[in-house]
């Protein structure tokens, strides 16, 4: 037998295998299969730039939307305390008119008396002034006024304070934020929502310490969550009329989180929407009361801008309790300044 080895291997049917015809791409081909990843690429990077400006809309507008539909409440919030501090200033005024009148006679009658008996009709007129101007009453309710007026005047301030604080941009910049102070200020924008229909309760959690976050948009998810209880609340309680419901709002610090807790004792979630309650534009709610963007956007902020976590808890004809949980920066020690007891909110 031949030890030597065959020099050359048998052809195969297609012919013999050539490394240099292998399925390579052609140097020629090269240039132009890179030049069309880049240029995928670049139309990868602008639909990623559109998205984000879309979605930086699409917040905007939910937010001048929701403004939109506060302003009455809002107009209806601050019309209460000036028509009684109107009022009032009406009331002190007329006060005041009389007092002058008794200070003149008061006056006359004094200088009458310096010079001797005073004459019987310097007499009268003090007296009928005295008469006319009511000065027990003035003396009594005077002060009740001035009061309900300063009260009223401190309750627009507040409202328009909360109001500028929700609607103030943070201009896509994190900042320590005071949540506590935050959702104080959003649960007076929202006052108008929710008064009619529930009693709402707040617990502060003193030790939360201040948060990195986009003030703006944390105001709009709370904003969200509130308005959605006040939404099932009424669902329940018919507007009132089987009397109200109740609101919690709860901030924990929780082991590295800041937890915002909101409850409500509404109609629950139904069993086949818990599923896509964070859908865009999925609600259910009646055609022009909802328009599904408020979940979705709250999603949207606490999960993807601030690497957040949002859930809730719920069983049906119950109530409902969402779950907003936003990292704390290890490195903002400031606790909050502002902290509550449990209390109804006026």
């Amino acid at each position: 037998m031949d030890g030597s080895v065959a020099s050359e291997a048998p052809a195969s049917l297609g012919g013999r295998y050539d490394s240099r015809t292998s399925a390579r791409p052609s140097v020629d081909d090269t240039p132009k299969t890179m030049a069309e990843l880049e240029d995928q690429r670049r139309r990868l990077e602008q639909a990623l730039s559109d998205l984000k400006s879309t979605q930086a809309r699409l917040l905007q507008a939910h937010k001048l939307e929701a403004i939109g539909q506060l302003a009455a409440g809002i107009a209806h919030e601050i019309n209460t305390p000036t028509q009684y501090v109107t009022d009032n200033v009406e009331f002190l005024s007329r006060a005041f008119e009389r007092l002058c009148d008794l200070v003149a006679a008061s006056r006359e009658l004094l200088a009458s008396a310096r010079e001797g008996a005073p004459p019987p009709e310097v007499i009268a007129r003090a007296e009928a002034s005295f008469a006319n101007g009511r000065i027990d009453y003035i003396l009594q309710e005077s002060p009740k006024a001035i009061q309900q007026s300063v009260d009223g005047l401190h309750r627009v301030a507040s409202i328009v304070s909360a109001m500028k604080d929700f609607s103030h941009p943070s201009g896509g910049e994190k900042a320590p934020c005071d949540l506590n102070e935050a959702i104080a200020s959003t649960i007076v924008v929202a006052t108008n929502e929710w008064k009619y229909v529930a009693d709402l309760e707040t617990v502060f959690d003193p030790d939360l310490p201040l948060v990195r976050c986009l003030r703006d948009e944390v105001n709009q998810v709370v904003l969200n969550l509130i308005v959605n209880a006040a939404h099932a609340i009424d669902a329940v309680v018919l507007g009132g009329a089987s009397g109200k419901g109740t609101i919690r709002v709860e901030t924990i610090h929780d082991d590295g989180w800041a937890e915002i807790r909101v409850s409500d004792t509404g109609t629950g979630i139904p069993e086949r929407a818990r599923e896509r309650v964070f859908d865009p534009f999925f609600t259910t709610k009646p055609v022009g009361k909802g328009t599904g963007q408020g979940l979705a956007i709250a999603y949207s902020v606490v999960v993807e801008k601030h690497g957040g976590e949002i859930s809730f808890e719920t069983e049906t004809g119950r109530g409902t309790t969402f779950i907003v949980r936003l990292p704390v920066n290890v490195h903002e020690e400031r606790l909050s300044t502002f902290c509550a007891p449990l209390r109804p909110m006026a």
